[in-house]
């Protein structure tokens, strides 16, 4: 007769090894565990945006001398000359010599294509300043200035604003303001409540309008003087607000 103290070690003995014969003969038991991930993704997302207008108080203008010459020397030689007179004319109105920068200086041949072929018949070259004004009221003498001193190509004028940090703190308050509002219209309406605000995003845009400068008379002397006005910039800031729903 079997001690009954024994007999659980017994039973359990027996189990593994009728499982063993089993794997010998039919194989391995196959297991496999299911997994299921859930995740909370109740959230609300709105959006808002607000402008703020600033005074600029730089201008950056572009002006530059393009020549034609037989040689590389004669063509580099004249754009030389003028853009230096450029300068130094510019430089007596008072603006700073960190603040004019060659931007671009290039010569190209010029191809005459006769009869299926090419040849050279001369050379193009080209440089361009770029004047930074920070005197408002000097823009349209610099331009002037520029042109009657042999610069005869001008771009486009950017006015900027030094300091943008409070116009973006402005418009910033107004977004997130009217992204406020928005949610807690939109929860009223749908019939939920916001929790609190869990991710932040914003979008920053600064509107400078660039003037075409190309009806400037370069260097005309009967012609009126230029006329151009600063006028304002526009900051733009969009948020995005996500909400827990409660």
């Amino acid at each position: 007769m079997i001690p009954q103290a024994l007999s659980p070690f017994i039973t359990l003995l027996t189990f593994f090894l009728l499982l063993f014969g089993y794997t010998k003969i039919v194989g391995p038991i196959p297991f496999s565990v299911d997994s299921v991930t859930t995740q909370k993704s109740d959230t609300f997302q709105v959006t808002g945006e607000g402008k703020t207008s600033v005074l600029p108080d730089v201008a950056v203008v572009s002006v530059g001398v393009t020549a034609g010459g037989s040689t590389v020397k004669i063509a580099q030689d004249t754009i030389n000359s003028n853009i230096n007179k450029v300068t130094e004319a510019i430089k007596k109105l008072g603006v700073a010599y960190q603040d004019i920068q060659t931007q671009n200086y290039s010569v190209n041949p010029n191809y005459d294509f006769k009869e299926g072929s090419q040849r050279v018949n001369g050379y193009q070259a080209n440089t361009n300043l770029s004047v930074k004004i920070r005197d408002l009221e000097k823009v349209n003498l610099v331009i002037d200035t520029a042109t009657g001193n042999g610069a005869n190509q001008v771009g486009g004028i950017i006015f900027e604003a030094s300091d943008k940090s409070k116009a973006e703190d402005s418009a910033r308050e107004k977004a997130v303001q009217q992204a406020k509002d928005k949610a807690q219209s939109a929860a009223k309406i749908a019939g939920f409540s916001l929790g609190r605000i869990i991710n932040y995003s914003e979008n920053l845009n600064s509107i400078r309008p660039a003037i075409s400068l190309r009806g400037v008379a370069m260097g005309a002397a009967d012609e009126k003087s230029t006329q151009i006005e600063s006028g304002t910039n526009e900051v733009i800031v969009t948020v995005t607000l996500s909400y827990e729903i409660k």
